[in-house]
């Protein structure tokens, strides 16, 4: 598979494993709603807090939507967009990295982006995501009326989907779109109400199914070439004398039959969106400035018509959504709107003055965007986190003020790669991952108010640990227990903080 290079690309490859884990400090006065909503809005650069996230959601994300900056050269006054080439390629590739381990197995990414950067970011997506997990290349008429300044007008954005897992299984997961009035119409007044009409054939042969067919009209149809009719004849009398048989061009085309409405499972998802379905940039900026009218728009925001597209193809009520460029706020609002959890990442002042203000209207109920088609009445809440400090300090010792809840999420995704469940019981035995059992010795986790507050592996702690079967990994500050009996009982000792090794 071709790979792409680029000045400082070997350094980029490691910059995701090099950013410290950092703590998320909760800020409850810049908190709004339910105060146990899982909702999460941090501020802060989006790579610290990716890799922040990763002990807690790594692998739970349903759906992940970004709209990097598009390297434009356009003077962005909320974002460097004026970055070169090969940086922007070095600020890109991380943050994949990262946001591909959050992903959950049936979990899909979808980035926007224009064509100063898209070819470049497809080869990018592929080493990262894997060819065979491309879903799509979508294009979305981002404006309907003709750019004149250009010498070819843009009209379309590019978005790039990709999956956790090959394209070809990931079809099962998603949802088709909800069916719409488009096509359906009532020429002959059926009482039923519209309907539209989808061919009567079907491919392949098959013997019992080749009969001719005479219309109203007196024409006499046979199958298309190649194909053979779409149910028995006795099954085709039944559709006919129930009305449900219609022959197009006065009696004169091949027969086709009725379909409802109701009968329509939904539509599945096309490349192209056009600005009827999935709205436009300008239908964005007015849905902003609605919002914030003494303020000046975002340059290329998101309407809330195209998340909604994208979150119902992506995406059920109740799944975690994640964008780490939030911008203006559009995905969280359009995923809170749908009874999505969500989690928007966004740099200090926008985070503060444009994200917050925004979903404070959401949960209030506000009625711009899609909230009036979907039936948005307000409701529930969000937690508001800044980034705090590493947890491991500058010479890889653990923080003073970690508690044990925030190590043993380290550990467990260090030897797991799996999130430690924010429910999980406060105890040495963090839980089994394909048959190892994995120990914290920390913060006198068993109650010892001695010097080494129970850290140290001795004999006396091994017998107050929770008995398991199989292979044990236990952490702790030293061990006074000899390699023979740790042999002997198929125990791996690790010491803190040396041997919890970043992912």
């Amino acid at each position: 598979m071709p790979l792409l290079s680029w000045c400082n690309r070997d350094a980029d490859l490691t910059r995701a494993a090099l950013a410290p884990y950092r703590l998320l400090e909760p800020v409850a006065e810049m908190s709004y709603g339910e105060p146990d909503s899982p909702n999460m809005l941090i501020e802060g650069d989006n790579l610290d807090a990716l890799k922040a996230l990763l002990p807690y959601y790594a692998g739970q994300v349903k759906c992940i939507f970004i709209d990097p900056p598009y390297n434009t050269k356009s003077a962005f006054e909320r974002y460097d967009d004026n970055l070169e080439h090969s940086k922007w390629l070095s600020m890109i590739y991380p943050r994949l990295e990262l946001l591909r381990e959050l992903m959950s197995q049936e979990g899909s990414i979808w980035i926007t982006i224009d064509d100063n950067e898209a070819h470049y970011l497809k080869v990018i997506c592929d080493e990262i995501f894997g060819r065979k997990n491309f879903i799509a290349e979508i294009i979305w008429q981002k404006r309907t009326s003709r750019e004149n300044r250009a010498a070819v007008g843009s009209s379309h954005d590019t978005m790039l989907v990709y999956a956790k897992m090959e394209a070809s299984k990931w079809k099962k997961y998603r949802n088709l779109l909800p069916p719409n009035d488009k096509g359906y119409g009532n020429p002959d007044k059926d009482p039923r109400g519209p309907w539209r009409s989808i061919p009567f054939s079907a491919q392949g042969f098959r013997p019992n199914q080749m009969y001719p067919i005479v219309s109203d009209s007196g024409e006499t149809h046979l199958p298309p070439k190649g194909r053979c009719w779409g149910a028995l004849e006795s099954e085709f009398n039944r559709y006919r004398a129930e009305n449900r048989v219609y022959f197009p061009k006065n009696g004169k085309g091949k027969p086709r039959l009725k379909r409802f409405p109701w009968e329509d499972e939904g539509l599945v998802p096309m490349t192209l969106w056009h600005a009827i379905d999935a709205g436009t940039t300008e239908e964005a900026k007015k849905e902003i400035l609605a919002l914030f009218q003494d303020v000046e728009a975002f340059d290329t925001p998101k309407p809330e018509r195209l998340l909604r597209q994208v979150l119902e193809v992506a995406s059920k009520p109740g799944d975690l959504v994640l964008d780490s460029f939030l911008g203006s706020g559009t995905t969280a609002a359009v995923a809170h709107k749908m009874k999505r959890n969500w989690i928007g990442i966004e740099m200090s002042d926008n985070a503060r003055l444009f994200c917050s203000p925004r979903l404070r209207q959401v949960v209030n109920g506000e009625q711009g965007g899609i909230s009036e088609v979907i039936g948005w009445n307000g409701g529930g809440g969000y937690r508001y986190y800044k980034l705090g400090v590493p947890v491991f300090d500058d010479t890889g010792h653990i923080r003073e003020g970690i508690s044990f809840e925030q190590l043993a999420a380290h550990v467990w995704f260090a030897e797991t790669g799996t999130a430690r469940s924010s429910s999980a019981e406060k105890s040495p035995f963090l839980g089994k991952h394909h048959g190892t059992s994995y120990y914290l010795l920390f913060n006198g986790i068993l109650g010892d108010l001695t010097a080494t507050g129970g850290n140290v592996l001795t004999k006396r702690i091994l017998k107050a640990l929770t008995k398991t079967e199989g292979p044990t990994v236990i952490y702790g500050e030293a061990c006074a227990i000899s390699s023979e009996l740790l042999l002997e009982s198929k125990i791996t000792f690790r010491q803190t903080p040396y041997d919890i090794k970043a992912r």
